[in-house]
């Protein structure tokens, strides 16, 4: 072993300066740099967090967007987000609940949602029975918060916390038995149901989470006022309700018989059928599980499924359609799914290049349903009303409209079963959603354990 005793004592000195030169540059935080400079710090909820992460990520872009700077997102455990803002390592925090716990001050709100309580087996149908149950929620999070304000009025009321957790991971214990209650707004637990289908009735706390975002007191005052303007004109102009919608507008469309259901036939069907999904997808450049859930929709990956309107086959086509992609044999179903896909892309392509890439698909995938006429007629119909015709969101609303006389005797297309058609696209935008997230599940399972071990932490 070294013994620095037989060191010099100048040499001594020089090490005892380099150690502690190396402890100050291991240990300094580098200083937020400021915004004015060029780049935004914006801290974002963890990555397990998938959709809500994906939501603030894209909220932080615009808003980056609108000062003309670079943002840097810092995702992080929710009971690290706002001690981290409050210490000054991030410019602001997204996805907060109002609290006094730090110095911090909150912009306007721009999400309500309703806190729920769920639990293993029955759940209380009110709070106060609900001191009799062990309950669970992360630490730091919104869902506490909320507990708070519950509990000046119901002052048995008690829970845990846990820290480096989320409620997504909180609801999957309770799904598993491995918890007996648990706290989570609105969109968390709907869009758990679609895994775990026997997460049954919820009680409502009567605390609804008005989420913002949070600044620190002593920081920049310019840069809170963007905020308060950037929220203001992103709710004027749709922005906000286009966002939310992507990002949680198809939640909640499938009862838990449906559900699981679907999750049961991935690991039966679909492995007979995934090799020609994938062939199909290298032929059009869509997402092999989006067509997989538009297959599913369709016929449930049956190949020999026939309707009373006599579409037929595993991705339901037409005979105009069928000819259309030189499809002899609708029943087979290589053939099938690659001529469904090559329709798809083809009524995206006929869709204009100014639409991004999503509302094109989801549009495409409207006018599979009901034909690009009706779409179209929807699409008039939406920028008569002052709605933006080149977002789905905006069109969807239109389309159940195509039933009514009093609308499509105005339209040149005439009448259609429009709404149809926005229940195809929603159930398909979950159904992807869901399959991304089982194949993804499945990947990991078959790592070997040290992989699975180094990578659980990304994939939930």
């Amino acid at each position: 072993m070294f013994d620095m005793r037989s060191l010099l004592p100048l040499q001594l000195a020089v090490v005892l300066a380099l150690c502690a030169w190396l402890w100050v540059k291991t240990t300094a935080v580098d200083p937020l740099p400021d915004w004015h400079q060029g780049e935004l710090v914006v801290i974002v909820p963890p990555v397990e967090m998938e959709t809500e992460n994906a939501f603030e990520t894209e909220l932080a872009r615009l808003f980056a967007l609108q000062l003309q700077v670079r943002v840097k997102v810092v995702p992080l455990a929710t009971d690290q987000a706002l001690p981290s803002l409050a210490a000054h390592k991030a410019h602001l925090a997204t996805a907060a609940r109002s609290t006094n716990d730090y110095a911090l001050h909150f912009s306007k709100s721009y999400q309500s949602l309703d806190e729920l309580v769920i639990c293993h087996g029955v759940t209380p149908d009110d709070i106060d029975n609900l001191a009799r149950r062990d309950l669970v929620v992360a630490a730091g999070s919104p869902q506490e918060v909320a507990l708070r304000e519950v509990q000046r009025e119901h002052t048995k009321l008690a829970w845990k916390s846990r820290s480096k957790t989320s409620s997504s991971e909180l609801l999957e214990e309770v799904a598993d038995g491995k918890l007996d209650c648990t706290v989570a707004n609105e969109e968390q637990l709907a869009t758990a149901r679609n895994f775990y289908p026997e997460l049954g009735i919820a009680l409502d706390i009567d605390s609804p989470s008005e989420m913002s975002w949070a600044f620190a007191n002593d920081g920049d005052a310019q840069l809170y006022d963007e905020a308060q303007l950037f929220f203001t004109h992103i709710k004027q102009d749709g922005t906000l309700r286009h966002l939310i919608d992507r990002y949680y507008g198809y939640n909640e469309r499938l009862d838990a018989v449906d559900a699981e259901a679907f999750i049961s036939q991935t690991r039966t069907l679909l492995p007979h059928y995934r090799h020609w999904f994938k062939e199909a997808a290298d032929l059009t450049g869509i997402d092999w599980q989006l067509l997989a859930a538009l297959a599913y929709q369709e016929s449930h990956w049956d190949p020999n499924a026939t309707s009373y309107t006599n579409v037929r086959g595993m991705m339901m086509l037409t005979e105009e359609t069928a000819d259309r992609m030189n499809v002899e044999n609708r029943l087979d179903a290589h053939g099938s799914i690659l001529a469904g896909a090559r329709y798809l892309q083809l009524l995206k392509e006929q869709l204009p290049l100014r639409m991004s890439e999503e509302d094109r698909l989801w549009m495409a995938l409207a006018a599979y349903n009901q034909g690009m006429g009706h779409l179209e007629d929807a699409r008039i119909l939406a920028s008569q009303s002052g709605l933006n015709p080149d977002i789905w969101s905006d069109v969807k609303r239109m389309m159940p409209l195509l039933s009514r006389p009093s609308f499509y005797n105005k339209t040149k297309h005439g009448k259609a079963r429009g709404g149809e058609a926005v229940i195809l696209v929603e159930t398909v935008r979950l159904y992807n959603d869901m399959l991304k997230r089982l194949e993804a599940q499945n990947s990991l399972y078959q790592l070997p354990p040290v992989l699975k071990r180094s990578f659980g932490d990304f994939v939930k």
